[in-house]
């Protein structure tokens, strides 16, 4: 009986330890934070730039289609340049020469006062003036827009959307036909900019993308 006795003492002893030891038991650490992807704040106070540069939308990607490289002209379109301004300089040298003559008859004006100069700018016309002005000029053609850039003395940046154009032509004048080349004129909606010309391409590439331009125009119309 006693040891009936000891055994109940010994099972209530075991059950009492139980329950005190559960309910004494050190509270668990709580588990570490996981470390947050922002990154800590510098020695100034502010949380250092963690977008990098996928994460910059609005950098200088954000405008790339219209900041981007330009494609050059043909290289023929040099040479009509240069055989348009050669006409004009031929012209510019007869009219000097004719009206030196009327001045020398008249003021005895001597010989090459005045067709001097005139040629000498003539020159310049045909020579350096072409350069100039093909190199001042380029096109981009993006995914939904043409960008034409133009101008020597007065810069012009046009950037035309596919979805005001409303019909293109190519053309090609005498001296086009001879060296191969086009023009394209895109004609869009409104008042401001209403024609957007861009010469100096090759016939093939004109038509291409005049056919690039309508195929686009036709899937935003469906």
């Amino acid at each position: 009986m006693n040891t009936s006795a000891s055994n109940d003492d010994a099972s209530r002893a075991d059950r009492t330890e139980h329950l005190f030891g559960k309910s004494e038991s050190p509270v668990p650490e709580p588990a570490p934070e996981p470390v947050s992807a922002t990154p800590a704040s510098d020695a100034t106070g502010h949380a250092p730039d963690r977008a990098g540069p996928a994460g910059n939308q609005h950098g200088p990607g954000g405008h790339q289609d219209d900041d981007g490289p330009l494609t050059q002209l043909h290289p023929n379109y040099k040479l009509m340049l240069r055989v348009k301004a050669a006409i004009f300089g031929v012209i510019l040298i007869i009219a000097a020469l004719v009206a030196e003559s009327a001045l020398t008859a008249e003021f005895g004006l001597p010989f090459g006062a005045l067709s001097g100069p005139v040629a000498l700018f003539a020159l310049f016309l045909i020579i350096r003036l072409p350069v100039a002005r093909y190199n001042a000029r380029g096109y981009q053609m993006g995914e939904d827009r043409l960008r034409v850039v133009r101008g020597v003395l007065f810069h012009s940046d046009t950037v035309v959307p596919f979805g005001r154009v409303q019909h293109i032509d190519v053309d090609q004048g005498p001296v086009e036909r001879a060296l191969d080349i086009a023009t394209m004129t895109l004609h869009t909606a409104g008042s401001h900019n209403a024609s957007v010309s861009l010469p100096g391409l090759g016939r093939e590439l004109a038509n291409d993308m005049r056919e690039t331009i309508r195929a686009h125009i036709r899937r935003e119309s469906v």
